[in-house]
């Protein structure tokens, strides 16, 4: 974080019989220039850099006011505030001084920011909290942070309004990432106020009539109400559902809770509505760019025919298939990029298939350490790759579940973690296998 300041006068000051006031402002100002301790009258406030707030917006939490008296100490003051919010990369600040008092100017950069989720806040709508929270908080525009003050005054501002509710609970935050997703979130939470789950309705048959998310429903049924939780009950139990009868674009929305009376103990109504769309059957996919695998052999390995159900279970179950194919060939650094191809009238997918091989690994050394001479021993010898040959990712994979432990049968060996690498090495296409005993 950059914070710094400069000052500039913008005339020289005068002395001239134009009153009092007149030279009492040239002097304060002329102080404040020279003057760690001096004050001066503001007269203006103006941010430049920001992409996502207007001047006034940043002014409003700088808690500088016009008019007031302020010294340097208060201008310094205020872009601390604004560096430590977290919402700004850099913040540099000048100021000129002159007869009508002080002029500030604020140049920050704006910070990253992530999209704000509410965990377990049944009792408030989300367009509810984002509206006390802007209306509270200058700098909040419905994302936060990473870091920074502001996530503080953010809790802060949400445990008011349980307490404003008659609820008792603490507000924590942190940085998460949601299932099947590689971003964060700033996620809000309360601690003590939260409550259990009476129902959870997905607003769609499948999910009401399938066994097996019925099934797994006692998972969250009683259970704590949280977001999250109910997030990744959705991902890993309701999504391969869905994409396992061929609902490959289903949509899953945002969840949703309200607080119900349930045997006279309030309790949370859980709303996480899925829309399928269309179900699609399946085409045979089209390969390019491998020539290690042939395409009649990547063909057998997707367990899909043309006019099934297209399957999305299976689907990536073939996916990684034929990584394995070409792994076991020693291409560990194969690209494989599935692209579908929806036709919506006749309800069918294809994928076109893009494959980059990269280069072929051989066996390079076989690195052990943390062993006895006669475990060493035993482990070269149950090794199977030798060195040079092309390396074969299964064998290594079968070695490390198993061959470690018949390589040590009959011995009155212990270890209490087993570590272990590929170190490819890109010059010569070579993979040091290295196990590490400890």
């Amino acid at each position: 974080m950059k914070v710094g300041h400069s000052f500039r006068r913008s005339a020289p000051a005068t002395l001239r019989l134009a009153g009092s006031l007149a030279l009492a402002l040239s002097l304060a100002a002329l102080c404040l220039a020279q003057d760690q301790a001096a004050t001066a009258r503001l007269a203006v406030v103006h941010i430049t850099g920001s992409k996502k707030f207007t001047s006034d917006q940043i002014v409003a939490a700088t808690n500088l006011r016009l008019g007031a008296q302020v010294g340097r100490d208060d201008l310094q003051r205020a872009a601390d505030d604004l560096a430590k919010s977290g919402r700004f990369a850099s913040v540099q600040y000048r100021f000129a001084a002159s007869d009508d008092g002080v002029s500030a100017e604020y140049q920050v950069t704006d910070a990253p920011s992530v999209p704000v989720v509410f965990d377990d806040f049944p009792w408030f709508t989300d367009d509810e909290l984002i509206a006390a929270l802007k209306k509270s908080l200058p700098l909040f525009d419905g994302t936060a942070p990473e870091g920074g003050a502001l996530l503080d005054q953010i809790s802060d501002e949400l445990q008011g309004q349980l307490t404003m509710r008659g609820l008792h609970g603490s507000v924590t935050h942190a940085l998460t990432t949601p299932p099947g997703s590689d971003d964060h979130v700033q996620q809000f939470r309360t601690e003590d106020a939260a409550l259990n789950i009476a129902s959870v309705d997905f607003g769609d048959a499948l999910a009401k009539t399938d066994r097996g998310v019925q099934s797994r429903l006692s998972d969250l049924v009683g259970e704590k109400y949280s977001r999250a939780a109910v997030a990744l009950f959705e991902f890993e139990q309701v999504r391969p559902v869905y994409y396992s009868h061929g609902f490959l674009n289903a949509k899953f929305g945002s969840i949703s809770a309200h607080v119900v009376d349930s045997g006279g103990i309030p309790r949370v109504a859980v709303t996480a509505p899925v829309d399928p769309g269309p179900a699609f059957t399946w085409r045979a996919p089209k390969f390019s760019g491998n020539s290690a695998v042939s395409t009649l052999e990547l063909d057998t390995l997707v367990p899909l025919h043309e006019g099934d159900v297209a399957n999305g279970v299976k689907m990536e179950s073939g996916w990684e298939a034929i990584q394995n194919a070409f792994a076991e060939r020693g291409y560990l650094d194969l690209v494989l990029t599935p692209t579908p191809h929806f036709d919506d009238s006749a309800k069918t997918v294809a994928y076109s298939v893009a494959i980059t091989e990269g280069p072929q690994y051989h066996m390079g050394k076989l690195v052990l350490t943390g062993l006895s001479l006669e475990g060493e021993k035993r482990l070269r010898a149950a090794w199977k790759i030798p060195a040079g040959a092309v390396f074969d990712r299964s064998v290594y994979e079968e070695f490390a579940a198993n061959g470690v432990k018949e390589a040590f049968s009959g011995l009155p060996l212990h270890y209490e973690r087993i570590g272990r690498v590929l170190q490819e090495n890109h010059n010569d296409a070579t993979v040091d296998v290295m196990i590490d005993f400890q």
